[in-house]
This record gives structure tokens, C-alpha cells and sequence, in this order.
């Protein structure tokens, strides 16, 4: 499959590759195209700016979660009808899992998919040591795909110079790689505060002008059409062995969840508003292709659940910052107390997690009341309480029904923390350095601080997809009998 495809990457983080990357979306966005977004890593904060600001599907592109032949199939059906695929890396290219490991690094993202690198160089306060940077860069790894530059924070007047010196220096070396265009000192690319939890409507509606700005001015600093070349000129990539052998079976197995859905149907109630927004949209879309319906709802603004469902997802988000507000819908808390008593399914990561709690502190010190689920309360640390990927296994003696002794692997990072973050099962990092006890494991209910990535367990989703249709069946079931 021919992809179009860039990957934004620098040598750290701060040195400007979501404002470029940002800005040339928008900029192709202004030419018609269909642009589609990418994030390396785990974070939720870039991909959802993508689809807020930019109004652009975006899909995280991790090796953590998944394996090179999974990503590349992800990645491809993500492509699918588009005129360009950006993706923005994460830290600084070679940057992995470990201090001394490349692996899952925006270089391994960008091998995998044989994608062209526009390397975004930061050039306040320096000239010719910039060449010996993007030597070093290049020459790393010997793939390093490193196809082309943008200088970035670089005056008007010197880039000409700035440009050409790079471009002949480089040549001394072998490396002919072009300096692409320029990013200018302007307010527009300033991107420090996109904490989207922080913004009002007003707020979001001013990014979108900021964004549209930068990409105008970026349109006029950046050799846009190079781009698209470089872009054009990445190898096709083939579709996995493994998972090409299993497209025979695709029309099959889409007809079965077709049937599926009308002949047992489920609807799962997924809280979505400001307070509750972290969801990997691989996540959602494996439970959509098990037969779920994902019915949004919104824990700040409706009194009840949506009707007729069997289970419910909360995810991540900031209900720290909305606890008054959340609190004070007296009638949904209760009522989602009630329901997961009575023992609905229900899958709650970080925020959601802490919905459940009987109380909930904010970093002012107020203290509201939750849905009362879990025992305890959630309060302010001070700091990053835990942060980075996880492989979360049942302790010996759980019998839970969702994750009955497998491992299903996830990502952490909260300044949150909990007077009871749950004993059910043992997070331990990948390289097994550290652990620690997590997880509420009861009946349908799996609540805790770990985001989980349910592609990475299937079975985990399969399950809780089962459990849902279960419980929407009895109370169909009694609704009827109730009826009679």
C-alpha cells in the first residue's frame, strides 16, 4: 500500500516538533487534503489536541503496546483514503523505553513504517555547532531516515545563511540533506499550554485561531511541496504476512458482528465530557468490532445513564478540576453506585478511577463527595506519583473474571494518588526493576490508576464485552418480567 507519510521528530522534547507539526497540518488541511494524525507513545494529550484543534483522526503508534506487525496493520487501515499520514514523535528521536535502549523511540516508529524524517532542529543561541548536531543525528544509526530539516525560533534575515551553511557543511560528510523552511519567532507557535482540561470553549476556539495562524505563516516559511515529495517518495508498505493470511477471513468475521449486534446487541455507556477524555481509540474501536455500541454520556451534565445498557467505560481525563460540579450530580452518582453494586461491568482507568472513590480532594484542598464505590479518597501528591508503561498481572490468588491469570499491559502517569489504589494485581515495569499493588478486581469490575491498551489482551475485551451482554440480557430479561 502506497502511504504518503512524515514523521515530525527532534533531538528533544521542547525543541518544537508539535508546533511544526501542528502548523504543517494545518497547512495541508488549507489545501484540501485529507491529512490524517499519528502520536508515538502512549500519550493521550497530543492526539487529542489533534482531534479538538485540528479536527483530525489521530491514533497513538506505540511498540510497547503493540508488535511491528500489529502497528503496521493499525497504522495502514488508519491510512486508508488518505491524501497524507503525519505523525509527531515523542522525546527526542532515539529517545526508548530505557535510558540505553532506542526501542519503541521515534526511530523504531519510524523504521517500522519506513517512514521519511523531518528532523525540527531548535537554533536559538547557536550556528555552527547546529551542523555538528544534525551529523551526529544522522549518522547515530545508520537508518536514521532523517530526510530533511526545519530550523526552528530562526529570524527572517538569517535563515538564508543559517540554511546554507547547513546544507554545505552537511555535504562535507555525504549528507545531503535539505534545510526545509523555518519556524519564526511568533506568538502563533507558542504550544506550552495545551493541557486541554484547562481550556474553556473560548479558550479552544482561540487555539484553533492560533493553529490556523501557524500554518499560514508556516505555509509561507516551509517548502511545503518539497514535503509532499518526501512524503511521496517513502516505500510502500506491505501488509503483515500474518495479518494479510487472516484477510481472507475479514468479510466472515464482519459479518458475524454484524449479526452479532442485532441478534445480541450491547450498549456500554462511555463517560465523555471535559472531566473524562483519555480513551486509546484502538481500545474503543476492538470493542466496537466485538459487537459493542459505545454510548457517549456525560458525568458533569446528564442525570442518568443512557438507557438499556450493560456496562460502562470512565475513562481518564480531569475530574480533579471538576469536582464541584461532579459532586453535585447527586442523582447520576448515585444511580452508577447503585448499578455497580448490583454488579454491571464496568472498566475504570485514572480519572475514572477516582469518580469511584467515596470522596475526591482538588488541589485547593476541597474535598467532594464520589460515586462511593471504592473506599477511600483521591488527593493532590505534589508530584508524579507513577509514570510509565506497566505489565499488570492478577496476584496468585484472584479469580477475577476479566483477567483470570493473563497479562494485559498499560501506562501510568498521575499526580493524583489514592488511599486505597487496590491489591488485585501487581504492576511491574518492563524491565522488572519495579513493582507495586494496583487494581479494584471485582466480579465485572476493573478499576484502577493504569490506563490499559486492550489490544494487547483481546481476551480481556472479549470478556468484558460478554459480561456486558450478560448483564444488558438479565436486565432485559426482568424489565419484561416486570412488564408481564
Amino acid at each position: 500500500m502506497q502511504v504518503p507519510r512524515i514523521l515530525i521528530a527532534a533531538p528533544a522534547s521542547g525543541s518544537g516538533k508539535t508546533s511544526a507539526a501542528c502548523a504543517l497540518m494545518s497547512a495541508f488541511q488549507a489545501r484540501g487534503m485529507s491529512v490524517r494524525a499519528c502520536k508515538c507513545g502512549p500519550d493521550y494529550i497530543d492526539p487529542m489536541f489533534h482531534r479538538e484543534v485540528l479536527g483530525l483522526d489521530s491514533r497513538n503508534l506505540d511498540l510497547f503496546f503493540s508488535e511491528r506487525s500489529e502497528l503496521t496493520e493499525g497504522f495502514l487501515r488508519h491510512a486508508s483514503g488518505a491524501d497524507l499520514m503525519v505523525t509527531e514523535g515523542v522525546m527526542g528521536y532515539y529517545d526508548g523505553r530505557t535510558l540505553d535502549s532506542d526501542a519503541g523511540s521515534s526511530y523504531d516508529v519510524a523504521r517500522t513504517l519506513k517512514t521519511p524524517v523531518i528532523l525540527v532542529v531548535p537554533c536559538r543561541g547557536a550556528a555552527l555547532s547546529l551542523a555538528a548536531l544534525v551529523k551526529g543525528m544522522a549518522e547515530f544509526r545508520r537508518d536514521s531516515s532523517i530526510c530533511g530539516l526545519i530550523l526552528n525560533r530562526v529570524p527572517k534575515m538569517l535563515y538564508p545563511r543559517l540554511k546554507d551553511m547547513l546544507e554545505q557543511e552537511l555535504k562535507k560528510y555525504g549528507h545531503e540533506i535539505p534545510v526545509l523552511g523555518y519556524l519564526p519567532e511568533d506568538e502563533a507557535f507558542h504550544l506550552e499550554s495545551r493541557h486541554l482540561g484547562l481550556v474553556t470553549p473560548q479558550e479552544l476556539s482561540n487555539l484553533k485561531s492560533q493553529i490556523r495562524k501557524a500554518g499560514e505563516i508556516l505555509s509561507e516559511t516551509v517548502d511545503l511541496d518539497r514535503i509532499l515529495q518526501i512524503a511521496h517518495e517513502a516505500v510502500e508498505l506491505e501488509v503483515p504476512s500474518d495479518k494479510a493470511a487472516g484477510n481472507a477471513d475479514t468479510g466472515s468475521a464482519d459479518e458475524s458482528i454484524r449479526q452479532l449486534r442485532q441478534v445480541h446487541p450491547v450498549r456500554i455507556a462511555i463517560a465523555r465530557d471535559e472531566a473524562f477524555c483519555f480513551y486509546y481509540r484502538a481500545n474503543l474501536e476492538l470493542l466496537e468490532r466485538m459487537g459493542c455500541e459505545l454510548v457517549s454520556f456525560s458525568p458533569l451534565a446528564d442525570e442518568t445513564l443512557p438507557a438499556d445498557i450493560g456496562g460502562l467505560l470512565l475513562g481518564g481525563g480531569y475530574p480533579e478540576l471538576y469536582g464541584k460540579r461532579l459532586s453535585e450530580n447527586r442523582a447520576l452518582l448515585q444511580e452508577i453506585r447503585e448499578s455497580l453494586k448490583a454488579g454491571m461491568p464496568c472498566l475504570a482507568e485514572c480519572g475514572g478511577f477516582m469518580y469511584l472513590h467515596e470522596e475526591l480532594e482538588d488541589a485547593g484542598g476541597n474535598t467532594y463527595p464520589m460515586a462511593g464505590v471504592i473506599k477511600g479518597r483521591t488527593y493532590p501528591a505534589g508530584r508524579l506519583v507513577r509514570f510509565g508503561y506497566v505489565n499488570i498481572t492478577p496476584k496468585a490468588d484472584q479469580e477475577g473474571i476479566l483477567l483470570p491469570g493473563e497479562t494485559i499491559r498499560g501506562h501510568e502517569f498521575h499526580y493524583w494518588d489514592s488511599t486505597d489504589s487496590g491489591r488485585d494485581c501487581r504492576a511491574e515495569k518492563p524491565d522488572g526493576r519495579r513493582s507495586w499493588e494496583c487494581i479494584h478486581m471485582d466480579g465485572g469490575l476493573f478499576a484502577g490508576y493504569p490506563h490499559l491498551y486492550l489490544p494487547s489482551m483481546p481476551e480481556f475485551a472479549r470478556r468484558f464485552a460478554g459480561a456486558c451482554r450478560n448483564w444488558q440480557e438479565r436486565g432485559v430479561s426482568g424489565e419484561k418480567d416486570r412488564n408481564e
